[in-house]
């Protein structure tokens, strides 16, 4: 039997200047809900939260809620400004949480609440806010991009941590890997209506491409052609489909191009072909070394980028990436070893400082210095159909940028400096503030981009779907270089801890007796048999993830078989959260063996 929800809200309606941002909502969150909550960038996602919260006030409807629920927010951007240190801030308010609690989430974190507020990184905020809000034993907990700004040690902690948790959430967040893994049920504000179903963000897309298809096929019938061509310029789902398909094909080939130069310590083969070395190395870096006092940040580091090459670095904060990106860039000079840019190299970078657009300014000062015409990497296009190209209503050409929202804003910054002559594009953390569309779109653009790309990003699945080599970084000065994305990096560490651990017998010689008792007994009976068994299991869930893809890969499946699209979509979704499960699973497991 259903249980009773904590809150709800029923013909729930919000004016926004002289229309409605949505009109006649229904939502209900029951006490074990775990939701996404799905819309694009200035559809009302985060106001849909305040109303939830409480904070602001609706135009018309009824919110009701069970007596003594707990609501607690976890703010995109935290305001930080008037406290001292990130206790301060983590223990204002009358609803502040017991310092224990901040305290021990703080320590599982790593993060010192005794920094100075006003110094902190976005990390280090982030987390500070992370420890209040979690700290604060919410009912209901509702979650506005939480891993913003978040290394992946801290993202799989948060995720372990709201496995766990007891209450609801409802979580606003461009991190699919991320929801893939926790939600329970969607929840869609599109165009003014909200729409719920009962599947993880898994099934999300299969959903979405669904309801498009019913709409247009209705659209059709009523011959309402502008509605159709409305619809196919918001989202174009089926020709955006299989467009991804066919760059993610492209995207394979050029991981396996780029995989045969590579041996197998990861190191890019220095002797290619004379005329390859003139024509498409961009940077070459051989035997780098980098260090700051005693610490060894980089150590004998060797790679030849080429042109067309897309880079990701990923590692937990302060491993150095940051460092690396300087390095391969020409910012900073390595103590060891040489760095070598090719002379026509000419970059531009995408950093996280989304704030430094002026509220004041309108689109078209943004874009086209208050022309009608932009130049797009030598090509002249009008500023409106360049805003299409970027998701936007060609109408908001004379919006001012404050009234943008945070997503919307991080995407005419985005549109800026695709349309710069370059064939260097370096991106630091570039999915924070984007909606999923952004996020389709912005793959799209890289894919099709000339140039070389360096991307520095904590977004898993982001870095699949993007990048041809991963650099990823332990903090111990070693990089590993691996053809592939996230997910090829995360299989190579598995394959390493196997390997070391295959090997420990072998180089154990007559010990003396009586023998150390086996490692393996610190493993319960359960631990023991995963153990042995998930890697066989993780092998059988990525050639099942091989054949769906294959079959998904037709460009007439979904026009053919609907039913059929939708299932293979959907088997690959829960293959690769069974597969990333197991893996982070066997890896746990692999520690403990080894001591």
């Amino acid at each position: 039997m259903a249980q009773a929800p904590i809150l709800s809200w029923e013909e729930l309606s919000l004016q926004q200047g002289s229309g409605w941002l949505f009109r006649d909502l229904d939502l209900h969150i029951g006490p074990r809900d775990r939701l996404a909550l799905i819309g694009r960038n200035g559809a009302g996602k985060t106001t849909l939260l305040r109303l939830i919260s409480g904070e602001i006030e609706a135009d018309k409807g009824k919110r009701s809620i069970q007596p003594g629920t707990k609501i607690v927010t976890l703010e995109q951007d935290p305001f930080f400004t008037g406290y001292d240190t990130l206790m301060d801030f983590a223990l204002h308010g009358k609803d502040a949480p017991p310092r224990h609690e901040v305290e021990a989430i703080a320590g599982q974190l790593g993060i010192d609440m005794s920094r100075k507020a006003d110094s902190a990184s976005g990390g280090e905020r982030r987390r500070a806010a992370l420890a209040r809000a979690l700290a604060s034993d919410p009912d209901l907990l509702l979650l506005d991009e939480p891993t913003n700004h978040l290394d992946l040690a801290a993202i799989d902690w948060l995720e372990d941590w709201l496995g766990r948790y007891k209450g609801a959430f409802v979580v606003i967040s461009h991190d699919r890997t991320f929801l893939e893994r926790l939600t329970k049920a969607t929840i869609w504000l599109d165009r003014g209506s909200l729409r719920r179903k009962e599947i993880g963000f898994g099934g999300y897309e299969a959903w979405m491409e669904q309801v498009y298809a019913e709409e247009a096929r209705a659209a059709e019938k009523l011959d309402a052609k502008l509605k159709i061509e409305a619809h196919w310029l918001e989202r174009g789902v089926t020709a955006r489909r299989k467009r991804n398909q066919g760059r993610l094909e492209k995207l394979w080939e050029m991981r396996a191009q780029r995989a045969a130069m590579l041996n197998p310590q990861g190191a890019a083969k220095m002797k290619l072909v004379a005329d390859d070395v003139k024509t498409k190395s961009v940077i070459v870096a051989d035997k780098v070394t980098k260090r700051f006092g005693e610490r060894t940040i980089i150590k004998d580091f060797s790679l030849r980028i080429q042109r067309g090459d897309r880079i990701g670095l990923v590692g937990a904060n302060g491993s150095g990436k940051t460092t690396l990106l300087k390095l391969l860039t020409g910012e900073l000079a390595p103590d060891d070893g040489t760095v070598t840019l090719a002379k026509t190299l000419h970059g531009v970078m995408i950093d996280q400082q989304r704030s430094l657009l002026a509220p004041e300014k309108r689109v078209r000062d943004v874009l086209a210095e208050g022309g009608d015409w932009i130049d797009v990497r030598g090509v002249r296009k009008h500023i409106q159909g360049y805003l299409k190209d970027f998701l936007f209503d060609p109408g908001l050409v004379d919006a001012r940028v404050g009234t943008l929202s945070g997503g919307e804003r991080s995407r005419l910054l985005l549109a800026r400096e695709f349309a710069r002559m370059s064939n260097l594009l370096v991106l630091d953390e570039p999915t924070n503030d984007l909606d999923l569309e952004t996020l389709d779109l912005l793959q799209e653009v890289i894919a099709d981009y000339d140039g070389t790309v360096l991307i520095v990003s904590h977004d898993r699945d982001f870095l699949d779907r993007t990048v041809t080599i991963t650099l990823g970084l332990d903090g111990s000065g070693k990089v590993d270089v691996v053809a592939g994305g996230y997910a090829d990096w995360q299989k190579q560490r598995t394959q390493r801890v196997a390997a070391t651990r295959s090997a420990k017998p072998a180089a154990t010689v007559a010990p003396p007796a009586p023998p150390p008792p086996p490692k393996k007994a610190k493993l319960s009976y359960k631990d023991q048999r995963d153990y042995d068994l998930l890697p066989g299991r993780i092998e059988e869930l990525l050639a099942q993830i091989a054949r769906d893809e294959a079959a998904l890969a037709d460009p007439a499946l979904y026009t053919r078989d609907p039913a059929k699209f939708a299932a293979l979509t959907k088997a690959i979704d829960d293959a690769r959260a069974e597969k990333d499960a197991a893996e982070e699973r066997w890896l746990e497991l692999a520690e403990l063996v080894e001591g």
